[in-house]
């Protein structure tokens, strides 16, 4: 893949030298964070989520919903269409998508169809409920289940730091 592939801004990778040799799932996630903070610095609000694919960021992306004036420019429904896209059956079976947030029902479907096989997100759209009205308070789980897929879900993984970027944003808006 090149960098012209990849989603997101400008279509390019961003810096991953931050992230260990051997990352973790809290690892990814807070990765995942640091581009709902990107999201934020852009004009967007606070959701990241990137793609992981035998220990390898394959792509990332950040809510752009403000900025390109799209309703559906969630990070986790751009991530699922691309690998939908350039990723073959046996890469989607092994990839795993990390978001700051619990993704909501419509990208929840978009993983669902997309046949990404699991998703770690950082908070879940209950507690992000209980500060402001930006999550949909069906659970990623209970829609991937009622679609009868397959998509392992875990989560929430470090509430706190991807709370933390929900808190400065809404508190400010």
């Amino acid at each position: 893949m090149t960098d012209a592939d990849a989603p997101g801004d400008a279509g390019e990778f961003r810096d991953l030298d931050d992230l260990p040799d051997d990352p973790t799932d809290r690892e990814y996630v807070e990765r995942a964070i640091g581009l709902s903070e990107e999201a934020v610095e852009a004009g967007n609000t606070p959701f990241g989520a990137l793609l992981v694919l035998d220990g390898e960021v394959v792509s990332e992306a950040r809510n752009e919903t403000r900025t390109e004036g799209d309703v559906a420019a969630h990070p986790e429904l751009t991530l699922a269409r691309w690998a939908a896209r350039e990723l073959d059956a046996d890469e989607l079976a092994a990839c795993t998508m990390y978001a700051s947030t619990e993704p909501c029902p419509m990208c929840a479907t978009a993983i669902h169809y997309a046949g990404i096989d699991r998703v770690v997100f950082g908070v879940d759209n209950e507690t992000l409920r209980e500060l402001s009205d930006a999550g949909v308070s069906i659970p990623l789980e209970e829609v991937i289940r009622r679609g009868d897929g397959g998509t392992t879900v875990e989560g929430p993984v470090a509430v706190d730091a991807a709370m933390a970027v929900h808190d400065d944003f809404f508190g400010k808006s």
